[in-house]
């Protein structure tokens, strides 16, 4: 049984011969493809995205990325999470020593009383 393929972007042109419609996966594929058909001289370039919305020849530039979130690295970007707060620092228990505190404290019971 064939598996179905869902290709978010659909590329489609007319050339003397007839049409081709041509599904890409990502935006920047399929801008190359439309820009691709347009040289060899396709007529009627449409890109088709995800949403529903066909771009025509001209306006296939609306479809590209914005350049200032690729030129950043992942590092330099920021972030919209809250700061996390740090946490306590715990005295580490060794389970094999004994326990200093109890032999630290000595009950106190004053001056013994002479009879």
């Amino acid at each position: 049984m064939a598996r179905t393929l869902r290709v978010p972007f659909l590329v489609s042109g007319t050339n003397e011969y007839g049409s081709s419609n041509l599904g890409r996966g990502s935006a920047v594929v399929a801008l190359r493809l439309a820009r691709k058909l347009l040289r060899q001289g396709y007529m009627d370039v449409r890109v088709c995205t995800p949403r529903g919305r066909v771009l025509q020849a001209d306006e296939l530039d609306e479809l590209e990325p914005q350049k200032e979130t690729d030129d950043m690295a992942k590092g330099q970007q920021r972030s919209n999470r809250e700061a996390k707060k740090p946490k306590k620092e715990k005295a580490k228990v060794i389970a094999a020593a004994p326990s200093r505190k109890e032999a630290a404290w000595q009950p106190d019971f004053g001056p013994a009383k002479k009879k």
